[in-house]
């Protein structure tokens, strides 16, 4: 029987992290990937010469002193990814059809104040206290700034309000609420179901700075991938773990993979979906509270996405423009509602460089998706789905196609669509429980899986845990990882000792 110290179940920005962190701790850690490769959504794919992210576009939290870039520094990668910052403001557009309004957004949270304040000049005072309010939140949260080596976040005020009815008292205007709303694009949740004070945690960073990273999600995992070589992390993929059987005075004494080999640790980790867990923890071994909770967990959105490029000899109409917002509604509660019927939203994401340098450019485009739209097909698998699938991809790729060429016709006989995809190829592919792109969704007031299960030496983390997306899933790993190779030892690392 092999002997390590801790089992990270999961690799993607979660599991790898945590792994190198148990790692950097002086831990003999194996990652375990269900999915062939490492990486989770950080994966890409390739069509020709082009280079597709599949769940990472881009970042805040990147500039110097950001949250993001400070966890890359303790991890000893942050010279190793080369983050590609938008620098203008044409470069992040959100286009509200209804009005016919064009909303750009500069870097930095002044300059986005200052031009928020001159596209609604009678709402200066609603801007302000909202970037306040942002402020606020961020400062009182001691886990937006690792530095303080505290273990988990304390609930605030504004963990207990949406972010919608905060909007709604700072403004009347259903177009500037829509416009500060924008962002729950980027974890899934609508404004009436997010809190305040999580909303504030994942946007602060899109304000301060929004980042590309050279070579895309390849980028991230290349660099995580060299650092746990260099502390010798094992890595299996292709296997996964059995529901436990070996179970001694509240602990798994032994854990069996999938391939039947027989691993023993001292503790496992999980990064994966709460759901995938609870399937893996005999029914004697948790509470029904636990198991309650667990399925109460609804999915966030997910994505139907078309990959294109710009068709060979054409020319880019706009060259300087890397992610397009395209909103049919000012309410975004309604876009982000599997009940909405109208037009969804687009989001058009054009990478500023090429994923690697013999690459051309792909964009991808982003539409919500939700399970409901997919059920028909749920226990359908790869190359055995149904016409009426083929039917349903066909009518949305044209759709999007009809609706990027209704608003920017520049585009229309520029964009070349390579392939698409649906939550269920999400699901398949990366080996995704439901193919959310968040995990579950962060509602006000819920009590995510975060930390010691009912098993003593089973410890969760992930995005589902803390906040979506990879900022959202790296933090949760640190603070978890912390509570297991202990504060002195994290302070240590903290100040740069291995």
């Amino acid at each position: 029987m092999t002997i390590y110290d801790d089992i990270v179940v999961g690799s993607g920005a979660s599991g790898l992290t945590m792994a190198l962190l148990l790692a950097m701790g002086g831990r003999r850690v194996l990652i375990l990937e269900k999915a062939p490769l490492i990486g989770g959504s950080l994966s890409m794919f390739s069509r020709g010469r082009v280079r597709f992210d599949t769940g990472f576009h881009f970042t805040g939290g990147l500039n110097e002193g950001g949250i993001l870039s400070e966890m890359l520094t303790l991890l000893g990668m942050k010279e190793l990814v080369e983050p590609v910052f938008l620098t203008k403001s044409v470069q992040n557009r959100f286009v509200f059809e209804e009005s016919g309004k064009v909303f750009e957004q500069p870097p930095g949270i002044e300059p986005a104040k200052m031009k928020f304040k001159a596209d609604f000049p009678s709402e200066g005072q609603a801007i302000d206290a909202y970037f306040e309010m942002i402020a606020s939140v961020c400062n009182r949260t001691p886990s937006m700034n690792i530095q303080e080596n505290l273990i988990a976040p304390p609930n605030l005020e504004e963990d207990y309000v949406s972010l919608d009815s905060v909007l709604k008292k700072l403004t009347g205007n259903p177009l500037l609420r829509g416009l500060l709303s924008g962002y729950a694009m980027c974890y899934g949740v609508r404004p009436d179901e997010i809190s305040f004070a999580n909303h504030a945690r994942m946007v602060n960073n899109f304000y301060e700075s929004i980042a590309f990273v050279k070579d895309g999600g390849d980028g991230l995992i290349m660099a995580f991938k060299k650092r746990l070589d260099f502390y010798g992390v094992d890595i299996r993929c292709g296997v996964s773990l059995l529901p436990f059987s070996d179970i001694k005075d509240g602990m798994v004494n032994s854990f069996t993979l999938t391939n039947g080999e027989s691993v023993s640790a001292e503790r496992a980790v999980f990064t994966i979906h709460p759901q995938e867990i609870l399937s893996l923890i005999p029914e004697k071994s948790r509470s029904r509270a636990f198991a309650s909770r667990i399925s109460s967990f609804e999915s966030s959105a997910g994505f139907f996405s078309v990959f294109a490029k710009i068709r060979n000899g054409a020319v880019d109409p706009e060259p300087d423009s890397a992610i397009i917002s395209l909103f049919p509604d000012n309410d975004v509660n309604a876009l982000l509602s599997p009940e909405y019927c109208g037009k969804p939203a687009v989001v058009i994401i054009k990478p500023p460089h090429a994923a690697h340098d013999a690459c051309e450019r792909g964009v991808c485009i982003l539409e919500p998706a939700f399970p409901e739209k997919i059920a028909q097909w749920g226990d359908s698998t790869v190359g055995k789905r149904s016409s009426a699938y083929s039917d349903y991809k066909e009518e949305r790729v044209e759709a999007i196609r009809a609706h990027i060429a209704a608003q920017l016709p520049a585009y229309s006989d520029v964009l070349e669509f390579v392939d698409a995809a649906s939550t269920l190829t999400y699901r398949d592919y990366l080996c995704s429980h439901d193919g959310s792109a968040y995990g579950v969704k962060q509602k006000i007031g819920q009590f995510n899986l975060i930390g010691r299960l009912p098993l003593h030496n089973l410890y969760a983390a992930g995005q589902s845990a803390l906040l979506p997306g990879v900022v959202g899933a790296m933090m949760s790993s640190l603070i978890v990882g912390r509570s297991i190779i202990g504060k002195d030892r994290y302070g240590r690392l903290l100040g740069g000792v291995s």
